[in-house]
């Protein structure tokens, strides 16, 4: 790929840079956290590092999204060996956590069906 081609990022800071460019080609879950350290996303994926870098991608956002993305200060992420697993994860995490998560991959899915 040359620049052309190469997505174009925005990242807030510097640690949450380096994590985005050190993230694993695995399934898993990924938490958002912002500037207090509260968790206020928790997703799930099949590739991590090409689902949390697509946040970060300067192209165009629902008003959601963008708003979720200007909150981020940090990434979290949990390795699992298999996107069904990672399903599992993710629901679990959501009931255990405080109402402060703002919205969730599984949230969406439940009012979309």
């Amino acid at each position: 790929m040359n620049d052309e081609t190469q997505p174009k990022y925005t990242v807030p800071n510097a640690i949450l840079a380096s994590k985005l460019a050190n993230l694993p080609s695995k399934a898993g879950i990924y938490q958002f956290k912002n500037e207090q350290g509260s968790v206020i996303y928790v997703g799930k994926a099949k590739v991590l590092k090409n689902r949390v870098r697509s946040y970060f991608q300067v192209r165009p956002m629902d008003a959601k999204t963008k708003a979720l993305v200007t909150k981020i200060t940090d990434v979290e992420v949990i390795v699992t060996d298999s996107e069904t697993e990672a399903l599992l994860l993710e629901n679990n995490l959501i009931k255990s956590s405080s109402p402060s998560i703002i919205y969730s991959c599984a949230m969406i899915r439940a009012i979309r069906i």
